[in-house]
């Protein structure tokens, strides 16, 4: 893909969701509240009405709460695009409710909040929503397994998992004044739809509380220069705005003979350079986040750099840019070595066939990341956060703990309930 953008011609549609009131409160159980949307189980998304729960299985309803059971259950409503300010109040009148809420594509929110009986809690964060259209009616080039992602559509899609997952009410608002980190990458980085897999951008929004919004535009398959190709660093541009961050990692496509293959001390720093100046002309700060290894241990345990010379020439670039930079590259060295070799089998894609409706082979990939890699990750980048970008610091959740990769989290100890196959669950778009 060459780096001039695609010319993806798009009408613009009339979609009815962009006259729609983007400010909503519903009320979930069968007692109704004043200035609340009641939302009880046969609520059923359609395109005419705007929300509705996707296809629910066994919902219980409670006096002041809808519970799935044990069982994920999901809620879309449309709304145009940009920042939402999202506050869930869980638990359940009935009995303890254990809830894990994940939005958009497998995004992580709340972590598997606990409740005892009739007590409920409010817990609050801000959403980002992205349409694929441009307004200078081009858009952004999809690959054909994009074209149904939750990310790419005009709703907002809430996941509600876990052992008992519970919902009284759900308040939306619009925020125009959030702080938004995009992200720009690939695979590693990446909103996953689908199990097994999951890379960091998706589990780093689980860190921070409203105010502050992640926009992970990464995406499979790309480098610094089809990104561009595709229209995806267009689209960011569009809306990023003075005081907002731009994340950029970028190196295992780059590497690859092909198309997309740049040199790392020449073409490769002189991307990076574009996507520095193109931030920092609409007012925004770009940050560089030097790729993770791939799983590749010598003799000694001690990790392989697989990645060449693309990481030293991220570092070189901050420097002589004098931007920052999160060496997610030097800390996945440490955590993945305190893994070890059989340790990190439990944090990549390495699953046995048949693990996963049909998955009929055996899953051996060293290159991406299960849940619990792609969360301890994501733990390296908030401490690089916390060094590098001390301005994001108070968007920070309390329970953002210090990290140390060289002692991950056990995984014995660690839980995340997997989200279902949703994808064919959803209506056909309008």
């Amino acid at each position: 893909m060459g780096e001039h953008a695609r010319a993806v011609t798009t009408h613009s549609p009339d979609h009815s969701q962009q006259n729609r009131k983007p400010d909503f409160k519903f009320s979930f159980g069968t007692q109704p509240r004043r200035g609340f949307i009641e939302a009880p189980v046969d609520l059923i998304y359609n395109p005419q009405r705007g929300y509705g729960f996707m296809s629910p299985t066994d919902l219980q309803a409670h006096a002041r709460s809808v519970c799935g059971g044990n069982k994920p259950f999901l809620f879309s409503v449309d709304v145009p695009e940009g920042n939402y300010d999202v506050t869930f109040a869980l638990g359940d009148s009935e009995g303890e409710s254990i809830t894990t809420v994940k939005g958009e594509a497998r995004r992580l929110f709340v972590e598997r909040l606990h409740l005892p009986r009739d007590r409920f809690e409010k817990q609050s964060f801000t959403i980002n929503v992205r349409y694929k259209e441009l307004a200078n009616g081009t858009a952004v080039h999809l690959k054909k397994d994009e074209e149904n992602d939750f990310d790419w559509d005009h709703r907002l899609t809430f996941e509600f998992n876990d052992t008992h997952p519970c919902i009284s009410s759900l308040e939306i608002k619009r925020n125009e004044r959030a702080v938004t980190v995009y992200v720009a990458g690939d695979s590693t980085v990446t909103d996953q739809r689908r199990e097994p897999r999951a890379a960091w951008g998706q589990m780093l929004p689980r860190f921070f509380g409203p105010g502050m919004a992640i926009a992970n535009h990464a995406e499979s398959g790309e480098s610094l220069k089809s990104f561009i190709g595709e229209n995806r660093l267009a689209k960011i541009l569009e809306t990023i705005k003075a005081g907002d961050y731009l994340f950029v990692q970028f190196a295992h496509n780059d590497q690859k003979p092909g198309p997309s293959h740049v040199d790392a001390f020449t073409s490769y720093k002189e991307y990076l350079q574009r996507y520095i100046r193109e931030a920092t002309k609409h007012g925004a700060i770009p940050v560089l986040v030097t790729s993770m290894h791939r799983r590749r241990f010598d003799a000694q345990g001690k990790i392989i750099n697989t990645l060449e010379d693309y990481p030293e020439a991220m570092r070189q670039t901050a420097k002589e840019q004098n931007i920052a930079v999160i060496d997610l590259n030097s800390m996945s060295k440490t955590l993945f070595e305190a893994l070890g070799p059989a340790g990190t089998l439990k944090a990549f894609v390495h699953f046995p066939a048949h693990t996963f409706p049909g998955q009929d082979e055996e899953l051996k990939d060293d290159t991406h990341f299960n849940d619990y890699g792609a969360y301890e990750l994501a733990r390296c980048m908030i401490e690089g956060i916390k060094q590098r970008n001390p301005g994001l610091s108070r968007y920070l959740r309390d329970d953002s703990l210090r990290f140390d990769p060289a002692h991950p989290d056990p995984v014995s100890e660690w839980k995340l309930p997997q989200s279902p196959s949703v994808i064919e669950q959803k209506p056909e778009a309008h």
